[in-house]
């Protein structure tokens, strides 16, 4: 399949679609010809599809299946892991309200619920020792060794695009291929899995409200329940229509920062869905002590330094603690 600007249905905006098949063969000349578009992409759009990507169906198929069955259970039983000092457990709804986005006056708080999960650890990890926040140890549910089972699966598979990603984002900066990959020696990565209930929501009340996202950049198997919704530069609202075997990615503002504003931190949202909707967005980070430097080949003359440097963990705390509720985990009133 050739690399292409694919229309979104029912609009004349278009997400872009990227086939990564060749790439992960080994072709060096499709590396170049995909970076070339993904510089395209984020430069004016910020979130495009890949498909022939290299993450097992199956292993998407059985994470969501998992994830039905934990959000399926009573209340009070998924209150037992309840969302920690670490940021990793279970977040009931009306947790979120996304205070930081700056496109939408979010007033109600979101309707969607979810576990986070951190990059599973051994228990003797130097950074759960040293108590480093998002990194865990996670907090499984009692007796549900499945559900353990298909979520590391999902998130190592998931992490293996991820860092198949790097060297094409190197590429599109104009850096060597390896330039990212002593920064995700430790990754800071985790797992946002949400599940949004068929509900009716309140005036401007979504499932998650405009917001972008932290990350490095963001990955996410498209649903086959439609809900997720990007908004292009001129403030219209593009859904992302169900792709077979799609995972959708974009870039998180620590991306943006390491830019200096280049590659675009698209606003997205959720709207609730008409039957039940689960995701499982991967936020692909580096180790938390890598600093967002504005890089040299996105700084000129002509486009100056515009952000101060900070460090990924500074930044996840900062966005985590302005955007998600005390009983969420963050600061927020």
């Amino acid at each position: 399949m050739q690399n292409s600007i694919t229309p979104s249905a029912g609009t004349k905006r278009a997400i872009p679609l990227l086939d990564l098949g060749e790439y992960l063969a080994g072709s060096d000349a499709a590396a170049q010809e995909i970076a070339a578009t993904l510089r395209y992409t984020q430069e004016n759009v910020g979130f495009y599809v890949v498909v022939n990507h290299g993450v097992p169906r199956d292993v998407i198929d059985h994470g969501y299946a998992e994830l039905a069955r934990f959000f399926a259970l009573p209340q009070e039983e998924k209150l037992r892991i309840r969302i920690n000092d670490k940021t990793v457990g279970y977040i009931p709804p009306r947790s979120t309200m996304y205070v930081s986005a700056t496109v939408h006056k979010n007033t109600k708080k979101d309707l969607n619920e979810t576990i986070t999960l951190a990059r599973e650890r051994l228990a003797n990890d130097p950074a759960i020792l040293s108590g480093v926040r998002f990194v865990g140890p996670n907090q499984w549910p009692p007796g549900r060794p499945e559900f353990r089972k298909a979520m590391i699966a999902y998130q190592n598979a998931i992490a293996k695009l991820g860092y198949a990603m790097l060297p094409l984002y190197a590429r599109a900066l104009g850096l060597p291929p390896s330039y990212f990959a002593p920064y995700f020696t430790e990754p800071m990565w985790w797992t946002r899995n949400s599940h949004y209930a068929a509900i009716e929501p309140e005036h401007n009340q979504f499932g998650i409200a405009p917001h972008c996202d932290h990350s490095f950049i963001t990955l996410l198997p498209i649903s086959d329940v439609s809900g997720l919704e990007v908004m292009w530069p001129d403030g219209e609202w593009v859904p992302v229509d169900p792709v077979p075997n799609g995972i959708v990615i974009n870039t998180g503002e620590f991306l943006a920062r390491w830019t200096n504003g280049r590659f675009l931190a698209t606003p997205h949202r959720v709207t609730m869905p008409k039957r039940d909707r689960y995701s499982m967005a991967m936020f692909f980070n580096p180790n938390h002590d890598t600093l967002a430097v504005p890089l040299a080949t996105c700084v000129s003359a002509e486009r100056p330094a515009a952000y101060e440097s900070v460090s990924m963990l500074e930044y996840m705390s900062w966005y985590m603690d302005t955007n998600y509720r005390r009983e969420g985990g963050g600061r927020q009133e």
